[in-house]
């Protein structure tokens, strides 16, 4: 099977285990809709291709007793007890920004670029978010 490509949602639809087989295979695979070309593309694959792409640039200093995390640019921050609270108390703060991003923000100005950002925490769970955060290959 080489790329997909379907002119139609109509179309797309009756071939939808074809579509979502090139997919998962890492082909190309697009739906034209009007005037808009959408590519289905497998999580996972998307996920580590994101991660590889989009550093954290996280920094975690000590601070009153504690840690604390920020990402330069981003309006966002987590406090802990320790390192690890406070990387977990992120990964928290991403999920809620990923919402707010999906909610409201994605339109702004200072947020729309973000847009990987929010997929790549969308897309992944505790444990990779939490090791894209510290640097560590998963």
């Amino acid at each position: 099977m080489s790329a997909v490509h379907y002119d139609s949602y109509t179309d797309a639809r009756a071939h939808l285990k074809d579509l979502l087989d090139a997919a998962e295979k890492g082909r190309v695979a697009t739906v034209r809709r009007d005037s808009a070309t959408t590519a289905v593309v497998d999580v996972e694959r998307l996920r580590h291709f994101l991660a590889s792409i989009v550093p954290s640039h996280a920094q975690v200093v000590p601070e009153a007793g504690g840690w604390s995390v920020f990402i330069p640019g981003l309006p966002v921050a987590a406090d802990g007890s320790s390192f690890d609270k406070a990387v977990d108390e992120m990964v928290d703060a991403l999920r809620e920004y990923a919402q707010d991003w999906q909610e409201r923000l994605l339109d702004a100005p200072n947020h729309r670029d973000n847009w990987g950002l929010v997929q790549l925490i969308s897309f992944s769970d505790d444990g990779q978010l939490r090791d894209w955060l510290v640097g560590a290959a998963r």
